[in-house]
């Protein structure tokens, strides 16, 4: 029953040790209630208001919960409890009582979970013996908590969707899926596309998630303009899914290094160009539709780029005494109130059908809990100063000239003491029987990614394992550190040492890392999902300039890899990486 139903009836305290007749009689009616409906039951109990219960509360008195629920069950049905479908959700802190040695009987589902931020926490392991319930997979699509609320339009790009929750379906996790979408209204598309996956799991493969959206596309607004719509839909949420936006701050991208802010808002900018261009172009009566489906979302998230792009200017040029701090403190400001408008325009469409529905708080965080009103950035005038001249470009030097002209297929380069490749742009890609890597299209922050499969595939690290190389060219050499860009990935299999992968440059012998081994640590894991990023960072020698292979290799599956970067001092500050320097 919904815990909101215990506050209403007011039987004192959520507490089986001291209230556990009055639970009883109200789990009962619950069952009773519930009479000839197809239902599953949730077993055991959380704490009150969806939080962790007392430290007094131990594994013995869950489970004399679970022993009394069940009992509930069966006497108000008259059947075996086993007869009727029940769950028990490893939900936060109950994950940790399964692993502390709790068990409930073989016929309830476990119902396994992610993270909170689209990451799964726990899969079965692929030698356990089958469970007569099985396991399951609760999903977020909207979280309220650490370390940030997100809840006020849609940040779920479906390549990760697909990407964890096939990892789920192949390693056993497909009784039930359950997902919290939050909001229904700004969740149309992810919703449509997890139950679509769920329904054949076996019909969708990575390669076919472009065309899984362009007929999502088509099935709302007919086949013309199916490519360029889908294009707009995958566009934003790639874009949304490097930062959720109750994240972004004037701080997120960098001013200074790679042209960063200016790249992405341009990113934006040209994106919500063509959504308005296509707005004219569709039918008058698929104008409405499309507006909250894919017009709106892109307009509120290109404006609110812009918000904090020009306090990141006004910031700078105050910083210098720059008069110009002035008018990119106004232009801030235009958005500020630009924000407002869009939201209003919202709630008056369709005769106010949806009215509210995206007044959701997103501007002005401070912690995890969201601002009870949006609030305007600070911003900072000069009342003297001086203006200064834009600056100019900074002259790069780069290692082209060192690759051979008959060089073939992906080859990078040195430029500024950095090298940047996308995971997906491999030089060769070496394969083993029964283990390929396969590209997953748009899984990254930048580009693509890519992985092996199957992902059930055993542990291992062997003259014969598959790897994949990258060939790069560099007038530096000595001592560079390799930062490798991965999903955030949890150790789902609660292995000792994490999921590995090894690496090697030249003629080094490869050595093994950890991708996750450390993500029990509460600010190693913020880090990771605020940033939607897990960078790993390791020590190497390269003896002279001129040509480098670097190898990567997974030792266990469910590794994702989408970028590379290998730094020779030069590397800067940026939310993205450098951009690639391919030749």
């Amino acid at each position: 029953r919904a815990h909101v139903e215990w506050q209403r009836a007011n039987k004192g305290k959520w507490n089986y040790s001291s209230n556990e007749t009055a639970l009883q009689e109200f789990w009962k009616e619950g069952i009773t209630r519930m009479g000839n409906y197809e239902s599953i039951v949730t077993l055991a109990m959380r704490g009150d208001g969806d939080e962790p219960m007392s430290q007094e509360s131990n594994i013995a008195l869950l489970q004399r919960i679970v022993d009394d629920q069940r009992a509930i069950l069966q006497d108000v049905t008259g059947k075996p409890a086993t007869a009727t479908p029940q769950v028990w959700a490893l939900y936060k802190e109950v994950q940790d009582y399964y692993d502390k040695g709790m068990r409930v009987p073989d016929d309830v589902t476990l119902l396994l979970c992610d993270d909170n931020w689209g990451n799964i926490r726990k899969l079965p392991q692929l030698n356990e013996p089958e469970r007569k319930g099985g396991y399951g997979i609760y999903y977020h699509f909207d979280y309220v908590g650490g370390p940030r609320n997100y809840k006020w339009i849609n940040t779920n790009p479906i390549p990760r969707v697909w990407e964890q929750m096939h990892l789920a379906y192949q390693y056993g996790a497909n009784q039930l899926w359950v997902v919290n979408v939050g909001d229904l209204k700004p969740m149309e598309f992810p919703i449509s596309f997890f139950l679509d996956y769920a329904w054949n799991p076996n019909a969708i493969q990575a390669e076919d998630l472009k065309q899984h959206t362009e007929q999502w596309c088509a099935q709302q607004f007919g086949v013309t303009h199916k490519q360029e719509l889908a294009s707009l839909l995958s566009g934003y949420l790639k874009y949304n899914g490097r930062v959720k936006p109750e994240l972004l701050n004037e701080k997120t991208y960098s001013l200074e290094n790679y042209n960063e802010f200016t790249r992405v808002v341009e990113d934006y900018k040209n994106l919500e160009t063509r959504a308005n261009a296509l707005a004219a172009k569709l039918d008058p009566v698929q104008r409405e539709a499309y507006y909250q489906l894919i017009q709106h979302p892109i307009q509120a998230s290109a404006n609110l780029y812009e918000l904090y792009y020009y306090v990141a200017l006004n910031h700078q040029a105050a910083a210098k005494n720059d008069l110009q701090a002035n008018v990119y403190a106004d232009k801030a400001k235009e958005h500020y109130r630009k924000d407002s408008l869009i939201t209003a325009e919202f709630h008056k469409r369709n005769n106010g059908k949806w009215n509210y529905m995206m007044s959701q708080t997103h501007i002005g965080y401070t912690y995890w809990q969201q601002p009870p009103v949006n609030k305007m950035p600070v911003v900072k005038y000069i009342s003297s100063g001086i203006n200064l001249p834009k600056p100019k470009p900074i002259s790069s030097t780069d290692a082209r000239a060192l690759v051979p002209p008959a060089a073939t297929g992906n080859i990078f380069y040195e430029r500024d003491q950095y090298v940047s490749m996308e995971a997906d742009h491999t030089t060769r890609i070496h394969n083993s029987d029964g283990v390929a890597w396969k590209v997953i299209p748009d899984l990254g922050k930048t580009g693509s990614a890519i992985t092996t499969f199957p992902v059930t595939a055993k542990a291992s690290l062997s003259a014969s394992s598959p790897y994949l190389e990258y060939e790069f060219y560099s007038y530096s050499s000595g001592k560079a550190n390799v930062l490798l860009y991965f999903s955030p990935t949890l150790n789902f299999q609660a292995s000792p040492k994490g999921l590995q992968y090894a690496l090697s440059i030249d003629d080094e012998t490869p050595e093994v890392f950890s991708l996750n081994v450390d993500d029990a640590e509460l600010k190693t894991w913020e880090k990771w999902v605020a940033n939607n990023i897990n960078i790993k960072i390791s020590s190497h020698s390269m003896q002279k300039p001129g040509k480098h292979t670097l190898k990567f290799w997974v030792v266990d599956s469910g590794i994702v890899l989408q970028k590379i970067v290998v730094d020779f001092g030069g590397l800067k500050p940026s939310y993205l990486g450098p951009p690639e320097t391919k030749f």
